[in-house]
C-alpha cells in the first residue's frame, strides 16, 4: 500500500516538475517574442516616421505647386479685368467725345433753326401781303370782265363747266371706242390662239366605213352550211338578227349590211360563234343570237364605264353610262358617234381649262352633248333637247343639261359651257376627214346650195365654200341695196333649211359692192 502511494506521489511530482519546466521555457519563448516585437514595433515606427516625412515633403510640395497655380490663375483674372476695364473706360472716353461732338452740333442746328425760322416768318408776312394784294387785283379783273362781257361771275363760270364736260365725254366717247375696238381685236387673237392651242392638242382619227361588216370564213364551202337546206339557215339568220347576209362569189367572205351596227355586230359575232361550233340550225341560230345581244349589251355597260373613267368623270348615273356605252356602235356621217363625243370631251376640258372654268363639268357636257343620237324608241324631238331631256331625268347640273339642248341653237344658252361645247363639236365634226359622205352626193349638195342662190333676182355669183358650210352671194349692186341684201341672206337661209338636208349648219353671207371706174387718156 506504501509502495503504490509513494508510486503515485512519485507520478505527481514527475508531473510538477514537468509544469515548472515547461513553464520555465514558455518564459523564455515570452521574452524573446517581446523582444523581436518591440524590435518589430521600432522598425515600423521607424519605416512610418520615414514614409511620414516623405508624405509631408510631397503635400508641401503639392501644395506648394497648387498655390502657385491659383496665383497665377489670379494674376490672370485681375489682368483680364484690368484689360476689360480699360476698354469700357476707353468706350466711355469715346461716347463722351461723340456726346460732345452731337452736343456741338445740336447746338449750331438750334441756332441755324432760329434763324430760318425767324427769315420763314418774315417771308410769310410778305406772302399773306402779297396775297391779300393778288386777291384784291383778282377781284377787280373779275369786275371788269362782268362789266366787258356783260356776263355775272356764275354765269361765266357756267359756261366754262358746260364747255369742259363737253370736251371731256368727247375724249371718253373717244377713248372708250378705241378701247372697244382694241378689246375686240384682243379677244379675237386670244380666242384664235386659244381654238388652235385646243385643236393641236387632240388626236384624231379618220372616218370609217359604217354600212358593211365583212365576216370572213376559212373556205367557201362554210357558206353552204350558213344558206342551209333550201335557204333555212340564212333566213332564220336574217330574221333573229334584222340584217342582210350577202353571200356572193367574193372568195372567202360574206357581207353583212346593215344601217344598225348594232345589229351588224350582234350578227358576225353569232355567225362566228356558230361556224366554230360547227352546228348550224334555226333552233341553235336563235340561242345564239340570244346570248350574243345578252353579251353586247354588258359589253355596252363595260364601255360606256371605260370611257367615263378614261375621261376622269365620276357620279354618271347608270343609265347614261349605258348609252355612253351605246354611242360606240352609232355614227353619224362616217364618224364613229362614241369617238366624237371623246374628242369633243376632250376639246372642252382644254378650252374650259384655258378660260379658267369647270374642266371637270366641261368634259362632262362634251361627253353627253350628242346622247340624244341614241334612242331607245323613235322619237320627233332634235337629238340636242332628247340629250337635255334625259340629263334632266338622271340628275345632272343646269349648265350641262343647257350646254346639251343648246349646242345646235334649238334652246337659249345659259352658261359659257354651252358655247364651248357648240364651238367643240363643230371643230370634231368640221376637220377634214372627220365625216365622210359620198362623193356624187356631197358635189349636188353643193350645186344645189348655189342654184338656190341663183333663183334670187339681183344674183350675180354664189360660191359654196367651206365644204358647204358657208355660201357666199355676190349681188349686182345696181339691182340690190343694203337693205334689201339683208333682207336676202335671210331668204336664202330660210330657203335652204327648207329645201335640203345637211349636216351642222350653212352660213349665207352676202356681199354688195359699189365700183366706180375711170380712165385717164
Amino acid at each position: 500500500m506504501d509502495t503504490i502511494l509513494f508510486i503515485i506521489i512519485s507520478v505527481i511530482a514527475g508531473i510538477g516538475g514537468g509544469f515548472l519546466i515547461a513553464k520555465t521555457l514558455e518564459k523564455k519563448n515570452v521574452s524573446t517574442l517581446i523582444k523581436n516585437a518591440r524590435k518589430e514595433a521600432a522598425l515600423i515606427l521607424k519605416d512610418a516616421n520615414v514614409e511620414a516625412e516623405n508624405n509631408k515633403k510631397d503635400k508641401m510640395l503639392q501644395a506648394k505647386e497648387k498655390f502657385i497655380e491659383l496665383k497665377a490663375e489670379h494674376e490672370q483674372v485681375i489682368l483680364n479685368r484690368e484689360k476689360k476695364v480699360a476698354e469700357i473706360e476707353k468706350r466711355i472716353r469715346d461716347k463722351e467725345s461723340l456726346v460732345s461732338n452731337e452736343l456741338a452740333k445740336a447746338k449750331k442746328i438750334n441756332d441755324d433753326f432760329e434763324s430760318k425760322t425767324n427769315e420763314y416768318n418774315n417771308k410769310i408776312e410778305v406772302l399773306d401781303k402779297k396775297q391779300i394784294e393778288v386777291e384784291r387785283m383778282h377781284k377787280s379783273q373779275l369786275e371788269q370782265l362782268e362789266v366787258i362781257s356783260g356776263l355775272s361771275t356764275e354765269d361765266a363760270k357756267n359756261q366754262l363747266i358746260e364747255g369742259l364736260k363737253a370736251e371731256a365725254k368727247s375724249n371718253a366717247m373717244s377713248y372708250i371706242q378705241d378701247t372697244l375696238e382694241e378689246a375686240k381685236l384682243t379677244a379675237q387673237q386670244e380666242a384664235k390662239k386659244i381654238i388652235i392651242n385646243t385643236i393641236q392638242r387632240v388626236g384624231t382619227e379618220e372616218a370609217v366605213e359604217n354600212c358593211v361588216s365583212v365576216f370572213n370564213i376559212e373556205s367557201d364551202d362554210v357558206k353552204g352550211r350558213i344558206i342551209g337546206r333550201e335557204g333555212r339557215n340564212i333566213r332564220a339568220i336574217e330574221a333573229a338578227t334584222g340584217v342582210e347576209i350577202i353571200v356572193d362569189d367574193t372568195p372567202e367572205a360574206i357581207i353583212l349590211s346593215c344601217f344598225d351596227p348594232v345589229r351588224r355586230e350582234i350578227a358576225r359575232l353569232s355567225l362566228h360563234k356558230l361556224v366554230t361550233d360547227g352546228r348550224i340550225h334555226p333552233a341553235r341560230i336563235e340561242e345564239v343570237v340570244a346570248k350574243t345581244t345578252k353579251q353586247i349589251d354588258d359589253e355596252i355597260a363595260e364601255v360606256g364605264k371605260r370611257t367615263v373613267i378614261d375621261l376622269g368623270i365620276h357620279g354618271l348615273h347608270p343609265e347614261l353610262i349605258k348609252v355612253v356605252g351605246r354611242m360606240k356602235y352609232r355614227s353619224s356621217y362616217g364618224q364613229n358617234l362614241l369617238q366624237h363625243s371623246r374628242e369633243v370631251s376632250k376639246l372642252c376640258g382644254i378650252m374650259a381649262a384655258e378660260l379658267g372654268l369647270n374642266v371637270k363639268l366641261a368634259k362632262r357636257a362634251g361627253l353627253l352633248h350628242d346622247i340624244g343620237k341614241v334612242p331607245d324608241t323613235e322619237s320627233d324631238l332634235p337629238h340636242a333637247l332628247l340629250g337635255m331631256q334625259w340629263a334632266e331625268k338622271y340628275g345632272e347640273k343646269e349648265e350641262v343639261c343647257n350646254a346639251i339642248g343648246a349646242h345646235h341653237d334649238e334652246i337659249e344658252m345659259k352658261s359659257l359651257l354651252s358655247p364651248i361645247v357648240q364651238v367643240c363639236d363643230a371643230i370634231s365634226g368640221a376637220r377634214p376627214g372627220a365625216r365622210r359622205q359620198v362623193l356624187d352626193s356631197y358635189i349636188q349638195r353643193l350645186k344645189d346650195l348655189e342654184d338656190i342662190a341663183f333663183g334670187f333676182h339681183g344674183v350675180k355669183n354664189a360660191y359654196a365654200i367651206q365644204a358647204g358650210r358657208e355660201l357666199r352671194v355676190i349681188v349686182e349692186s345696181e339691182k340690190v341695196s343694203d337693205d334689201h341684201a339683208a333682207s336676202l341672206s335671210f331668204d336664202i337661209s330660210q330657203k335652204i333649211q327648207t329645201e335640203m338636208t345637211y349636216p351642222g349648219q350653212v352660213k349665207i353671207t352676202v356681199i354688195r359692192e359699189t365700183r366706180a371706174v375711170n380712165i385717164a387718156k
